[in-house]
């Protein structure tokens, strides 16, 4: 397989995960406006939401990056600083809801594994980055399974977001 970036190998791989984000995007955004009241006055759901749009973002620049032509070590620099960016997001996240206010990040139903994830998912990216900097293939497959990875935790999060949702209006209808 050499060394070379090889893009044409992973161009349809990203061409779907990317559309498949974008489709995800639209979808958050349909489904936070039909139900703007629960989630505007849910503390915890209005950050799942958001952060949930953020991940989204950050894996559609990612696979933006990855379909650019570019070189290799390029490449690599970007999805290093991208997953860096998502780590210090993530460390952020779990500090916030597993020490610093534990109440709401057990009313939003955060789970420490599904941190350990998210981190697992940068840190697979960060590893990939690097690896494309030293101009190895590898670096592709440790990125992909770092995007994978995290977006099936948004999906994931968002099924959350949907059943909470779900439950409090049939809270207020019985109520």
């Amino acid at each position: 397989m050499g060394n070379a970036h090889q893009p044409e190998l992973w161009r349809d791989v990203y061409v779907m995960l990317g559309t498949s984000v974008a489709t995800l995007v639209g979808l958050l955004f349909v489904v936070t406006s039909l139900h703007l009241d629960e989630i505007i006055n849910n503390a915890v759901y209005r950050v799942r939401a958001r952060n949930n749009m953020f991940y989204l973002l950050s894996l559609l620049v990612e696979a933006t990056v990855i379909l650019i032509p570019q070189p290799m070590s390029v490449l690599g620099a970007e999805l290093i600083a991208i997953n860096l960016i998502l780590l210090q997001f993530h460390l952020r996240n779990v500090y916030k809801f597993h020490y610093k206010n534990r109440d709401m990040g057990i009313r939003g139903g955060f789970s420490v594994y599904a941190g350990i994830s998210f981190i697992v998912s940068d840190l697979l990216g960060i590893g990939g980055g690097a690896f494309l900097v030293d101009w190895s293939n590898w670096g592709l497959y440790l990125v992909t399974a770092s995007y994978v990875t995290l977006l099936i935790s948004v999906a994931l999060n968002a099924w959350a977001i949907m059943l909470g949702v779900g439950q409090s209006e049939k809270r207020t209808k019985a109520n």
